[in-house]
């Protein structure tokens, strides 16, 4: 009985509600049975709207609960409404029939509100429940047969035909079924006989109830009915209903009212015991009677917004058994104690920064569940935010732009909305929203300078990095990422391209080619920044490049100017008195600045106190007046040089010729040159005698080879044979360099008596890159690898030198580094001549070094003819060009001897060389005879008697 009071009390909010809106009209009803299973489908609402599925998903179609839990859901797919969670109808509704469910139906874009009323039917799915599995009850022997005896009905969770709808009493001698008793709570037990308690002061019996299900389901309940004295008289409360208000907000302990029963036996069956009866669990957690006064008091937290109103029964009962009943009403006062509650149906949590004014970014639904005036909710936002907040349909709200919006600015906004009740004192809550705004591309790239100047010197680098530009944009990625590229333009005619490159990514401008300062000193480019957007926006900038000099260039001899067939030569008269100017050297630098400015000085003179160079002007003027014991023929040096750093330099040759007429001067008449023709044909015949010269060699080392003929040779690579006379019997190592491509070292093994030599092979090398700077050097006495040529040799051009056309015996010994390095260089072995130091280790302070000691027999013209010839094939491989001297060996005459296949010229004097320009051919001499050689243009030439001195 007790559980039953429990569930009847506790549905009756729900009852109450589901009345209420039963007289509503509501836009769809459906019914489900209680107890369906999950996806269960009730109902087709997108047939029911005809909406088909595409336009529920795209107007976001939901069911909006007001309790938390949700029984049904909505596929959006098929449109139908299904059951998502078990119905239990008893928990949902008690015993209210019929058991109703209400929510909306949301639609939004436009927003539509559409009320579905669910019906959940009941099942026969709870037997009757008594509320005590046994009961006892007291009569009285006196009691008169018709007597009633009062049982609490069974509870039956069903309704309709599935709750209790019989009842069955066992059978027995005393007691029936009043079955015509109508009354809702209580079965009626009738005395049929009399009772005797001296003959059974105890009956028992089962009373059973059934409900109208099929199958039917019942319950029982064992009555025990013990027989006493007389009590006729239960306990009688004062009036059958009480009514009573209380504060949501009371405290525990709070008592709500108290009732009394009057009872006018006397003794034990006077006394009263107070009872609540068919309380629910949560009444039951709520409120406690007092057993002994009848005080009902408050014993949980109360709740307004749960229930309104609670209804109880108090029975009274006295010591015989008698009981009396009363119904309480309590009403429960709503108390401003819910804040009003803040959720966001609809939600852009980025909008662009170009959406327009009153656009709609949010929908929101607000409800307090406070009653009354605590109900009614206000809501607001900040006005300074660029939105504003409007009420839309019952509790929902829109939130929309006032104004257009810029990133760049403010990317993202808090929006707090607040929401007050009018309650007294009101109540509020909060609810921020945070809204970025995504980006579009509205701002072009900006340089951080208007223009740039940049300087960088001639003759860098190709990518050699000039300058870097940046640009900025204030957008957001790819709107924000910046591209740089070259505006298409042509400096001197040539495209940019050409000039200059920029990396996309990093600005960083790289030059492509090698600058000239003489070219072009400065030049203009355009750069142009562009973003990723789209479209995309773009910026352009100016960047001048400036070129700095640096000293490139060296001096040049505009006079004397050097003709193609004579050397300019000028008169000084004999009167020539000191301080008179005799000539000038004009030179100019395209170089500009320092670069450009030069100095003159003397480097060499026939007599060098005679003239003197203005150190800036170029003016050759005398230091002294001129005598008769001046020489004639005055030979100057003048080098020219600027003012860099390093400085460069050029020289130039000025003859001069102290005379006062032609005739005074006969040798002027031999200072004649081949013309280009004849010595063009000299070339041809050279190249054809060295050429053959080479193939008969080649021809001479393969009939060796095979005929192992120990016969007087030196072989080494592109070189000719010399002949043994050439080489002293103490001479025991030859190094061998020519102009073929693989290099063959040998070891000679010769005595002192013997004019014939024994070579051993040591090893060749054939490399794709040989350098042809081998001469003959001298070798370690005890290395087997001769091929040790020194690489700073490699690099360096040896100045010519023309001594080599000397004979034999009229050769300068040299000393110190300026030894032989042509074939006709001899050597003597240091183990096999002399005691003391090696050369290499000694020094320049040896003794004797190799080269210097006398040749044994001066050889005939034809012996220097073919050493003429080999001296010219191994010049024509090195960097050599000649014997190199000190310079006060050089001789005094100006021949320039060109030798075959190579571009290089022999001058009588190093210093005397003029850079880019070759001095004439030489004076063509008589031919001498070779009787094993061929005739080459160098042969042809015969020392003239001036020669010989």
């Amino acid at each position: 009985m007790e559980k039953m009071s429990k569930l009847s009390f506790a549905k009756w909010p729900l009852w109450i509600t589901s009345l209420l809106f039963c007289v509503t009209a509501a836009d769809f009803r459906y019914s489900v049975p209680e107890e369906t299973k999950t996806k269960y489908v009730i109902g087709s609402l997108s047939k029911d709207l005809n909406l088909d599925s595409n336009r529920l998903r795209i107007r976001k179609a939901r069911l909006d609960y007001q309790e938390d839990k949700r029984y049904c859901e909505v596929d959006l797919d098929s449109g139908n409404l299904f059951v998502s969670e078990r119905i239990d109808r008893e928990m949902l509704c008690g015993t209210t029939s019929p058991c109703l469910m209400h929510f909306e139906f949301v639609l939004e874009n436009p927003l539509e509100l559409h009320n579905v009323v669910l019906e959940v039917q009941d099942i026969n799915d709870n037997p009757p429940v008594f509320p005590k599995d046994s009961i006892k009850l007291e009569i009285s022997e006196g009691a008169p047969t018709g007597s009633k005896l009062q049982i609490a009905r069974a509870r039956d969770l069903d309704v309709g035909m599935n709750s209790v709808q019989t009842y069955i009493l066992s059978q027995n001698k005393h007691f029936v079924l009043d079955t015509k008793s109508n009354k809702d709570r209580y079965v009626d037990i009738v005395l049929k006989n009399s009772l005797d308690r001296e003959t059974k002061g105890e009956h028992s019996f089962i009373l059973s109830a059934v409900d109208g299900g099929n199958p039917p389901k019942s319950g029982t309940v064992v009555i025990e009915v013990f027989v006493i004295d007389v009590n006729d008289n239960a306990p009688l409360f004062s009036q059958p209903l009480y009514n009573t208000r209380l504060s949501e907000n009371a405290v525990l302990g709070t008592s709500v009212i108290k009732i009394a029963a009057i009872d006018v036996d006397e003794g034990a069956n006077g006394q009263v015991t107070y009872y609540i009866n068919h309380l629910s669990d949560n009444t039951k957690e709520l409120f406690k009677i007092d057993e002994k006064y009848g005080e009902i008091s408050v014993i949980g937290q109360l709740d307004h917004e749960k229930a309104s109103s609670y209804e109880m029964e108090v029975q009274a009962e006295d010591g015989g058994g008698q009981t009396g009943h009363c119904k309480i009403v309590i009403e429960i006062d709503d108390v401003n104690d819910n804040a009003p509650v803040i959720s966001v149906k609809s939600l852009k949590n980025q909008i662009p920064e170009n959406i327009p004014a009153g656009s709609e970014i949010a929908v929101i639904n607000v409800k307090d569940q406070d009653s009354g005036e605590n109900s009614r909710v206000s809501c607001s936002i900040s006005t300074s935010l660029p939105f504003k907040l409007q009420p839309y349909i019952k509790s929902y709200f829109i939130i929309t732009t006032t104004r257009s919006l810029d990133r760049e600015q403010i990317e993202n906004y808090n929006v707090t909305i607040t929401a007050t009740d009018g309650g007294t004192p009101p109540l509020f809550s909060n609810k921020t929203l945070n809204i970025q705004v995504s980006d579009i591309n509205d701002n072009p790239p900006t340089f951080e300078l208007q223009t740039y100047v940049v300087y960088i010197s001639e003759n860098n680098k190709p990518s050699t990095s000039v300058c870097s530009v940046s640009a900025n944009d204030p957008d957001w990625r790819q709107n924000g990422t910046v591209l740089y590229s070259l505006v298409t333009s042509e400096v001197n005619g040539v495209p940019v391209s050409s000039f200059l490159s920029i990396n996309g990514d990093t600005g960083v401008i790289h030059a492509v080619r090698s600058f000239d300062y003489e070219q072009f000193r400065n030049f203009t480019v355009k750069v142009v920044a562009r973003d990723n957007g789209s479209p995309p926006l773009s910026s352009n900038v100016t960047v001048k490049v400036f070129i700095t000099d640096e000293n490139d260039n060296s001096p040049q001899i505009l006079y004397p100017v050097l003709d193609g067939k004579s050397l300019m030569t000028e008169m000084v008269p004999k009167t020539t008195v000191s301080g008179s100017l005799v000539s000038k050297v004009i030179a100019v630098d395209a170089d500009s600045g320092q670069n450009a400015w030069l100095s003159y000085q003397i480097v060499k003179s026939t007599d060098p106190g005679l003239f003197t160079i203005g150190h800036h002007s170029g003016e050759i003027k005398t230091q002294r007046d001129i005598s008769e014991s001046d020489s004639m023929k005055q030979n100057l040096v003048i080098l020219v040089k600027d003012n860099g750093q390093p400085s460069l330099s050029t020289t130039c040759a000025v003859n001069l010729l102290i005379s006062d007429n032609l005739s005074e001067v006969p040798e002027l008449k031999d200072m004649t040159y081949e013309d280009n023709s004849k010595l063009s044909s000299y070339l041809i015949i050279a190249l054809v005698c060295v050429s053959t010269f080479f193939l008969t060699f080649i021809i001479l080392i393969v009939a060796v080879k095979f005929c192992h003929r120990r016969k007087p040779r030196l072989l080494f690579d592109g070189a000719v044979a010399v002949p043994s006379t050439y080489f002293s019997p103490n001479y025991a190592e030859v190094d061998g360099a020519g102009t073929l491509r693989s290099s063959y070292n040998y070891d000679a093994y010769l005595t002192t008596g013997s004019r014939t030599s024994d070579f051993k092979f040591v090893s060749s090398y054939n490399e794709n890159t040989l350098p042809a700077c081998g001469t003959l050097m001298k070798s370690d006495i005890d290395s087997n690898m001769l091929h040790q040529s020194d690489e700073g040799e490699c690099t360096e051009q040896k100045p010519p030198n023309a001594d080599w056309r000397f004979p034999p015996n009229q050769r300068p010994g040299p000393s110190g580094q300026h030894r032989f390095h042509t074939l006709q260089q001899r050597w003597t072995p240091y183990e096999k001549s002399r005691a003391g130091a090696h050369p290499d280790e000694a020094g320049a302070s040896a003794g004797v070094i190799a080269g210097t000691r006398p040749w044994p027999n001066p050889p005939t013209e034809a012996e220097q003819f073919q050493a003429l010839m080999v001296a010219a094939n191994v010049s024509e491989a090195t960097a050599t060009l000649g014997p190199r001297y000190n310079p006060q060996y050089g001789p005094d005459y100006r021949q320039n001897v060109f030798i075959p296949g190579s571009t290089a010229t022999l001058m009588a004097n190093p210093q005397q060389q003029v850079p880019q320009q070759a001095l004439p051919p030489p004076q063509a001499l008589p031919p001498v005879e070779a009787p094993k050689a061929a005739q080459t243009p160098a042969s042809k030439k015969k020392p003239t008697k001036k020669d010989k001195k």
